[in-house]
């Protein structure tokens, strides 16, 4: 589980977590968890089969066989509804999914990555996240404070970003006012 603020670079984080692992030739697949409704997040993350709804025009893949072998990360994982936690829950125990409107499991292996600006240990506790499914995804918890707590890296994103600007505008700007970076620092 990767905690913190929403802007705080969670993704991010997955990503280099997913690149400088094993699994570093194999896909990495991000899914906003809070931009899927209801109805189509069982498809989107699952698959489904052709006719299996209305609207299921051919068969789909769902982003855990496009993630087979790599890593999948559900960014707001605190937004599914209590039916996808529940197959999300046997995906992750069992290795398996099955698309919607099929009888049969498929195997996958897929890290699961999840993030959340919300504290999912409280939402367990209150039963607006399933526990079962906290305590799985709960084996390593990183938490990425907000750029303000860590004023040393503002002058590191803009060295970064002075470089791409460069870049990308085929300038040759070779460094950004102290005062710009007093004022960086100064905001909230």
């Amino acid at each position: 589980i990767i905690q913190g603020e929403s802007g705080t670079g969670k993704e991010y984080v997955s990503r280099m977590i997913h690149q400088n692992s094993k699994r570093s030739n194999k896909p990495f697949v991000a899914i906003d968890c809070g931009a899927l409704s209801e109805e189509l997040a069982g498809s989107e993350l699952f698959g489904h089969l052709k006719g299996s709804f209305t609207g299921a025009l051919s068969d789909k893949e769902g982003q855990f066989q496009a993630a087979n072998g790599g890593t999948l990360f559900l960014d707001e994982i605190g937004n599914l509804s209590y039916e996808i936690q529940v197959k999300l829950l046997r995906a992750i125990q069992e290795g398996m999914v099955r698309k919607l409107g099929s009888n049969k499991d498929e195997e996958v292996d897929v890290r699961i990555i999840v993030a959340t600006n919300e504290d999912l240990a409280e939402a367990a506790k209150t039963g607006d996240f399933r526990e079962d499914l906290y305590h799985r995804l709960n084996e390593f918890k990183i938490f990425v404070s907000p750029l303000r707590e860590r004023l040393g890296d503002i002058e590191l994103f803009a060295g970064h970003f002075l470089e791409r600007s460069n870049e990308e505008l085929d300038k040759n700007i070779t460094d950004i006012s102290p005062s710009v970076i007093e004022k960086f620092k100064a905001y909230p």
